[in-house]
C-alpha cells in the first residue's frame, strides 16, 4: 500500500510539474480585439503595436486621459506629446486586454494616457508566455514607448497588476541599473516570488524545487530607484497579505530621489475585486501618487 500511495503521489506531482504554466497563465484567444471593445468613449482608445525581441507582433491600445479623445492616431499622438504622465500597464496572469476596463478608467480620470499590450498568447497576439519572454517583451515595450514615441523616462509609470506586478519589477530593476529608471512603480495585488504563493496553495508539492517560471520579485525590487506605491486588498485569498507584506519589506524605504514608498492596506478587498470594493481608495492613491511623480519630473527631483 505505501508503494502505491508513493506512485500516485509521484504521478500527480509529475503532472503539475508538466502543466505548470498551463497552471500560471489563463489567456482568453480571439482572432482580433478592437478599440471598441474597450467600452470607454469613441476616440479614446486606438490601436498600437510594437515588435517583441523575437519578432512578433504584439498588439495593445493607447488610452487617452479621461475627456480626450482624438478622430485618428496621429491626433492622439499629438496630444500624448502635450505632456502629462503615462502608464505602462502590465496586466494578471488571465483574461485579456478587454477585461482592465475599471482600472483603465481610473488611470485615464487620474489625468494618465495608458499604453496596454496583451501578453504573447493572450487576446490577438502570438506566441506563448513564459516569464523570460515576458519580461523581454516588456522591455520591448518600453522601448517602443520612449524610444518610437519619444516619451521621456520621467514620465512613464510602471503599472502592475497581480503577476504583471512581478514583470513590472524585473523591467523596474533593470531600468534603475541601467540609470534610466521610470518616474514611478504602482503595484496592485502584487506578490514576492510565485514560488511563496505557488507553496501556499500547493503545500504538498515541492514547488520550490520544480518552479520553472518563479518571479522573484522580492529579490528584483531592492534594485529599484523610482518611487513605489503598493495596493493590496486585506481579504486577498490569491495572493494572500503576508507575501504583499514581505515584497514590501524588501523594497528600498524611498527612491533615489527621497519620495517614501506607500503601502495601501484595503480591509474589505481581495484580489480580484479591489476596484469594485474599494474605488475611492484606489483612486485617491493613484491619483495623489501621478501627481506628486507629474511634479517630481517637472522640477527635476
Amino acid at each position: 500500500m505505501p508503494l502505491i500511495v508513493l506512485g500516485v503521489y509521484l504521478a500527480m506531482v509529475a503532472m503539475l510539474t508538466l502543466m505548470q504554466r498551463s497552471l500560471t497563465y489563463f489567456p482568453t484567444r480571439t482572432s482580433r480585439i478592437r478599440p471598441a471593445d474597450a467600452r470607454l468613449p469613441a476616440g479614446q482608445v486606438h490601436d498600437i503595436q510594437f515588435l517583441s525581441h523575437d519578432g512578433l507582433t504584439l498588439r495593445g491600445w493607447h488610452i487617452l486621459p479621461a475627456g480626450q479623445t482624438a478622430d485618428t492616431a496621429e491626433e492622439a499622438d499629438q496630444q500624448l506629446a502635450a505632456g502629462g504622465p503615462v502608464a505602462l500597464y502590465f496586466q494578471g496572469n488571465g483574461g485579456d486586454r478587454t477585461y482592465r476596463g475599471e482600472e483603465l478608467q481610473i488611470l485615464a480620470g487620474a489625468g494618465c494616457h495608458v499604453f496596454l499590450f496583451d501578453y504573447r498568447g493572450y487576446g490577438d497576439n502570438p506566441g506563448r508566455p513564459s516569464e523570460t519572454a515576458l519580461v523581454k517583451d516588456a522591455l520591448s515595450a518600453w522601448e517602443y514607448s520612449t524610444i518610437e514615441r519619444g516619451i521621456e523616462p520621467e514620465r512613464m509609470v510602471l503599472y502592475g497588476e497581480s503577476l504583471g506586478c512581478a514583470v513590472a519589477i524585473q523591467l523596474a530593476a533593470h531600468l534603475s541599473e541601467s540609470g534610466t529608471p521610470p518616474g514611478g512603480m504602482i503595484l496592485r495585488s502584487a506578490f514576492s516570488s510565485l514560488a511563496d504563493v505557488a507553496a501556499y496553495h500547493y503545500p504538498w508539492v515541492p514547488v520550490r524545487w520544480l518552479l520553472i517560471d518563479r518571479y522573484e520579485s522580492a529579490e528584483h525590487i531592492r534594485g529599484v530607484t523610482c518611487p513605489i506605491l503598493q495596493i493590496h486588498g486585506r481579504r486577498d485569498s490569491i495572493v494572500p497579505l503576508q507575501f504583499a507584506e514581505r515584497l514590501y519589506q524588501a523594497a528600498p524605504a524611498s527612491s533615489e530621489s527621497g519620495r517614501a514608498k506607500r503601502f495601501v492596506e484595503l480591509p474589505q478587498a481581495g484580489h480580484n475585486d479591489v476596484v469594485f470594493v474599494h474605488p475611492r481608495e484606489i483612486r485617491e492613491a493613484v491619483g495623489s501618487f501621478l501627481q506628486a511623480v507629474s511634479g517630481d519630473s517637472t522640477t527635476g527631483g
